[in-house]
């Protein structure tokens, strides 16, 4: 087929002559996040000997049925949390209740719709104690935290509630953010603790794609980013950021719309929040964003305790 004139770049002048196009402008190719290897050692030389690995599944049923749990077997936490699990104890898949690989198992749902909310907490060896949100009903009725004793530590996994859509629940949240600064600060005083989950903020604005769009957005209102702040204040390290102060482009979250994942467009509200006690103990964050099945992926924590 014959080319025209405007097919090849150049547009035709009043005068009949012509001058060129300006050539279309390439999109940019999307920079991705590289984990890099491993570290597997503390910065004082201690070995690591704990993993655990945090995940917002988006629905278990649905992720089990992508392949979720060959990669958890490939990945062998110690301690597995996921968050969003919108599934009711009885029903549950096959596939996670009869893991052998972790035989005890704790799952959290919300009262009044198990479609909705939920964690679950899954472990090699067994806790000292498992309990269920954080003492205050008008935040555990919607099973959003498990926390797990240990002889040295606590684990807590949490799916902080969203702000919503219009900031609906933007009041809600603060409360939320006071009520569960207050109880994490409990039991750190009893012995250190691990918190990991779905903790719906990007804190900086290196943690996101477009902060500048979002910042009337749930998840990058300025009270939720100072919920996080003062939670760091109150004796907290975010762990990731401990260790990569300056990486970009460092991503869990991307929403299905737009190709978002494949332009890395993301958000970072996955965490895993350490008290000050532990930090001698941090070998490395990982986060594993080429792990499909969801529309967070997985992160994992190297300790050495």
């Amino acid at each position: 087929m014959k080319r025209t004139k405007k097919e090849d770049g150049a547009a035709e002048g009043e005068n009949g002559s012509t001058k060129k196009a300006k050539p279309a402008k390439e999109p940019e190719a999307p920079i991705l996040y590289e984990d890099p290897p491993d570290k597997l050692s503390s910065k004082d030389g201690k070995e690591a000997n704990l993993k655990f690995t945090s995940w917002n599944v988006d629905g278990l049923r649905a992720w089990v049925k992508k392949k979720g749990l060959d990669w958890v077997r490939e990945e062998s936490p110690d301690v597995l949390c996921l968050q969003e699990t919108k599934c009711a104890e009885k029903d549950l898949p096959k596939d996670i209740t009869l893991m052998e690989e972790y035989p005890h198992k704790y799952w959290a749902v919300a009262e009044e719709n198990a479609g909705y909310s939920g964690v679950a907490m899954l472990c090699k060896n067994e806790p000292i104690k498992v309990t269920y949100g954080i003492g205050k009903e008008e935040h555990d009725k919607e099973g959003r935290v498990i926390t797990a004793e240990f002889p040295n530590y606590f684990l807590v996994t949490a799916y902080v509630p969203n702000a919503g859509k219009g900031l609906v629940r933007l009041d809600y949240r603060k409360t939320w953010d006071e009520d569960f600064k207050a109880y994490l600060s409990d039991l750190d005083k009893q012995k250190p603790l691990i918190l990991c989950g779905d903790l719906n903020v990007a804190h900086q604005e290196i943690d996101l794609k477009n902060p500048k769009g979002n910042k009337k957005n749930a998840g990058f209102t300025p009270e939720e980013r100072e919920g996080f702040s003062q939670l760091l204040e109150a004796g907290f390290v975010d762990s990731f950021r401990e260790l990569y102060p300056e990486q970009q482009y460092a991503y869990t979250f991307w929403t299905y719309m737009m190709n978002a994942r494949g332009k890395n467009v993301g958000w970072r509200l996955d965490y895993f929040v350490l008290s000050s006690a532990l930090l001698p103990n941090l070998c490395d964050n990982k986060i594993r964003s080429k792990a499909m099945g969801s529309d967070h992926c997985p992160i994992t924590l190297h300790l050495a305790i």
